[in-house]
């Protein structure tokens, strides 16, 4: 059973030095780590360099969905069975990846999303996020009967039929609620497991009041009409 975790990155030399060892000193060798540098501008590449890290700098900014997508690709030629997203600013607590694996490994579920809002313990997110996040929840029940909790969440894992998938057709801007909803339209089975999540090590997030109106409007446009295709053949 070949695992990637997929950690994109932009500006986060201040943090993903302390994510990329914190991995490590949980798995050692045991998993193989794929750092996207979306053409950041700070010394990420660097750090990463001193790493035993697979590493792919990006020429250009893509944005965390063209990002993310370059590393399902990756997974998909050098023929990974499991994927797992992580993000590089020190939210994401690697100790619970084992529990993101389970459920598929089972084959119980294709997707597995880290859920903080299961337990609610830990980080719970801005209070504009917090809503925006709730909001999205409740679009997802009414669309497709299945309550997720934390549907932003970036800490997941997917098989190899997800990962096929998603390497020739993932969003790009604000991914995640929106490639549920592509999921769910194609029957494929998703769960959550309970998560603790930590506040950003350093930074900010990209992610202001402003554009928050802007990412539920391109969001919720972008999950009803998804809702409206034809499964993926």
């Amino acid at each position: 059973m070949r695992i990637l975790v997929i950690i994109p990155a932009f500006n986060e030399g201040g943090n993903i030095e302390t994510t990329l060892q914190k991995i490590n000193s949980i798995y050692n060798t045991d998993l193989d780590i794929l750092v996207i540098n979306d053409c950041s501008t700070d010394n990420t590449s660097q750090i990463c360099r001193n790493y035993n890290v697979h590493l792919i700098d990006l020429p250009c900014n893509l944005g965390i969905g063209g990002a993310v997508q370059t590393g399902y690709k990756f997974a998909l030629n050098n023929n990974y069975d499991i994927a797992i997203q992580l993000d590089g600013d020190g939210q994401h607590n690697p100790i619970y990846i084992e529990n993101l694996v389970s459920p598929i490994l089972r084959g119980e579920a294709n997707l597995v999303i880290g859920s903080r809002y299961i337990n609610k313990k830990g980080f719970q997110s801005t209070t504009m996020r917090r809503l925006g996040i709730r909001y999205f929840s409740k679009l997802l029940k009414m669309l497709t009967g299945q309550l997720i909790t934390d549907p932003t969440s970036g800490f997941r894992a997917c098989d190899r039929r997800v990962i096929q998938l998603f390497s020739k057709r993932y969003p790009t801007d604000y991914p995640e609620p929106e490639s549920i909803m592509f999921l769910k339209r194609n029957n494929f089975k998703i769960t959550e497991i309970p998560v603790m999540m930590e506040p950003r090590l350093q930074g900010e997030s990209s992610i202001t009041s402003l554009k928050s109106v802007y990412y539920m409007t391109k969001v919720s446009l972008a999950i009803l009409i998804d809702r409206m295709r034809k499964q993926v053949s």
